[in-house]
């Protein structure tokens, strides 16, 4: 028996009967030959393909909220996609469902955001003349464009947790549904943190009647959240909150939209981000030998706006901003002294 034998078997020993078990996946794109020396499940060996790829680690020059922040301390993609995980494997081991396929979900769902965060996404879809939606071009990072166009052939619970984790559909296992509902969590009590250091908000701003319920702190409701989550999951036999806490976190989300992620100072700098990205999308449609080698084989089976959308997406902040100096701001003026 191999050690991924026994690792298998410990699952079906400790884990909920409705996890999902990594020798019960429904397997990868491509039919990988298993290995006497595999040491690792398949949602363990996803986990590492996932934070060894390139795409991964761009995740740290990668907006959240705050286009550019003066400060080393607020959230990046990066930082985000490690709370989520976090939080993501809290509820996972509470409920003894598999941690090993929360994590490579959790680990991969943010790998297709682009440059500059939202309004990124926005500017492609204005380029595009259709959606440009960060979890399909997750999914399509993870298939299609790491390793050289050949993907990381991951397998297919974590390919649906990844695309589903935001948008109509919802993932068909639990861990997928738990990092689901761990995004939202991470990304609203965190956006709520750097909104304080910002001088956007004070703690007091938040209304009370979502204070009383979640918390007057950060980490009370990060904690009033999770054992929420975990406590009404057990009883109801699935991935779910309190109506009273689904209402709050709800009714904090729609605060936050109106108070901060639509507010002038943290958007402000957005019109100027998706100008630039359109600008370097035309400038790649109208000049395609100016692409990277690497990209240049795509374009003829991907054709010419895929390519440039799949390039620009995968920039992080601060590249996008090198290229476009390069190709439109005269060299004098940007050298620095």
């Amino acid at each position: 028996m191999t050690i991924r034998e026994e690792l298998e078997r410990q699952e079906h020993r400790r884990l909920n009967p409705m996890a999902s078990f990594a020798d019960r996946s429904a397997g990868r794109p491509r039919y990988e030959e298993p290995r006497e020396e595999d040491v690792r499940t398949c949602y363990q060996r996803d986990v590492d393909r996932i934070v060894h790829s390139k795409a991964f680690r761009r995740m740290m020059h990668k907006t959240q909220v705050f286009l550019r922040p003066e400060g080393d301390h607020y959230r990046t993609r990066m930082t985000h996609t490690l709370e989520v995980a976090r939080i993501a494997g809290t509820i996972t081991r509470a409920l003894g469902l598999n941690e090993d396929l929360a994590e490579a979900i959790a680990m991969g769902h943010d790998l297709g955001h682009t440059p500059f965060g939202h309004a990124g996404e926005a500017a492609l879809t204005a380029c595009l003349g259709k959606p440009f939606r960060h979890n399909e071009q997750s999914l399509r990072v993870v298939d299609c464009l790491e390793r050289d166009g050949r993907g990381l052939n991951l397998t297919h619970e974590v390919r649906l947790g990844i695309l589903c984790h935001t948008g109509d559909r919802w993932p068909k296992t639990l861990e997928g549904q738990i990092v689901r509902r761990s995004d939202q969590i991470a990304y609203v009590n965190h956006d709520i943190d750097d909104a304080v250091r910002a001088g956007i908000l004070c703690d007091e701003d938040i209304p009370k009647s979502i204070s009383q319920v979640l918390g007057d702190t950060h980490s009370m409701r990060i904690n009033t959240l999770v054992t929420d989550a975990v406590r009404t999951s057990r009883e109801a036999g699935a991935v779910c909150l309190s109506p009273q806490v689904d209402k709050a976190l709800k009714d904090l989300r729609a605060f936050m939209f109106e108070r901060v992620y639509r507010n002038p100072v943290a958007k402000g700098e957005e019109s100027k981000a998706k100008a630039m990205l359109a600008r370097l999308f035309e400038y790649y449609i109208s000049h395609p030998e100016a692409l990277p080698e690497d990209f240049q084989p795509q374009l003829s089976f991907d054709g010419m706006e895929r390519t440039v959308c799949d390039y620009i997406a995968g920039m992080t902040d601060n590249y996008a901003v090198d290229k476009y100096t390069e190709i439109f701001i005269p060299a004098g003026w940007h050298v620095r002294g």
